[in-house]
């Protein structure tokens, strides 16, 4: 069993792949061009923005949208403290400081509540993370941006499609950025990434900025983050597959939380209310993680931890001098986390191996104690 099977997924597509590749081959369009061009205009409609600009990987859209936004040195951004690190080392490289927030207890998102607390004269902006694919709560989070007259940059890494109350995560900040790593819901084969919003200036400055300041006539230094054409290319052809696979993940998901219900002291992933949870990653909790973990693995089911701790408990961020009592829902969690396989080849017969499997680790008391 896999984790994630990009090859079944190739497979699935193979002709259109092979054909879009070999037409990028023919046209030699490797960078720029039709086919990045059709791919940004094609992901704006499917969000449904006014713009879409292409970038090397989703960690350079984050960059990229905060210097867009004029970040300066020594200004403050309030981030979660569950996530990848790609949200918060954007912050320091774009000359910002970074201020973690914890998470809600349910969702593993960016808790409202606390986020007004961190709000100081130097806070220049929020990043809410939609973690695994489930919605942050945008609501309240622009209410507090607008009365404190910040602006918001949806970090949606892993969650290509979610909806938060009728509206498409991506759609509902200044900008939003994606990440299109190969294991995503819309993945590339190999690093690519975009940055969406309905602000002219914003597409405007990235654009440039993205591509050193301006082909031929350079208004400005920038940096060297292009999408390159094969994998425009590829990812055209994945877009007209993106609703199937996602309703497939959610059918699995489905699947998996009829039959782990009473299962031991497992916790399946809650969804928001009015929201819809895409599943790039299908998180359980329980007290008995690592053990559970090992037990799977023993029996070749790979898991993975996304992830092993709280961003601010890294060494990366000792400065900051911040211990788990700081956050002390995403430190429980990250303590207790664990992702099952999960993706849209994946069929029930697996899904029940599975759960299988979790069921047997429970019933065998030697392997709780």
């Amino acid at each position: 069993m896999h984790f994630v099977d990009l090859y079944a997924q190739y497979l699935s597509i193979k002709s259109e792949i092979d054909r879009a590749i070999a037409n990028v081959i023919a046209e030699s369009a490797f960078v720029r061009g039709p086919y990045v061009d059709g791919f940004e205009v094609d992901f704006a409609k499917k969000i449904g923005v006014q713009h879409c600009v292409s970038c090397a990987n989703g960690t350079d859209a984050i960059y990229i949208v905060m210097k867009a936004l004029g970040l300066q040195p020594g200004d403050e951004v309030i981030t979660t403290a569950h996530s990848w690190i790609a949200t918060s080392e954007t912050i320091t490289q774009a000359g910002g400081k970074v201020i973690f927030c914890d998470t809600e207890s349910d969702y593993y998102n960016i808790d409202p509540a606390q986020i007004e607390a961190k709000i100081t004269p130097r806070t220049r902006g929020i990043i809410p993370v939609h973690l695994y694919g489930q919605p942050a709560d945008m609501d309240p989070i622009l209410d507090i941006a607008r009365r404190h007259k910040l602006w918001v940059i949806e970090d949606c890494a892993q969650a290509h499609m979610a909806v938060y109350k009728g509206r498409i995560v991506g759609t509902m900040g200044d900008a939003a950025t994606f990440s299109f790593y190969p294991g995503k819901n819309l993945g590339s084969m190999g690093d690519a990434g975009a940055l969406v919003t309905n602000r002219g200036d914003i597409a405007e400055f990235s654009a440039l900025f993205a591509r050193h300041g301006g082909k031929g006539n350079h208004v400005m230094e920038g940096i060297n983050s292009r999408l390159d054409g094969l994998q425009a290319a590829i990812l055209s052809v994945k877009l007209k597959y993106l609703d199937q696979w996602t309703a497939a993940r959610q059918s699995r998901a489905v699947v998996y939380d009829r039959l782990l219900k009473g299962v031991g002291d497992v916790v399946t992933p809650a969804v928001r209310h009015d929201s819809s949870h895409v599943y790039h990653l299908y998180v359980i909790r329980t007290a008995h993680r690592d053990a559970l973990r090992d037990w799977l693995a023993a029996r070749s089911i790979p898991t993975v931890i996304n992830y092993p701790r709280p961003l601010p408990l890294y060494q990366a961020y000792d400065h900051l001098r911040h211990t788990a009592a700081d956050f002390p829902v995403a430190a429980k969690d990250a303590d207790q986390i664990l992702s099952l396989p999960i993706y849209p080849e994946l069929s029930e017969n697996e899904v029940n191996t599975v759960v299988d499997t979790i069921k047997a680790f429970y019933a065998d008391r030697t392997a709780l104690s």
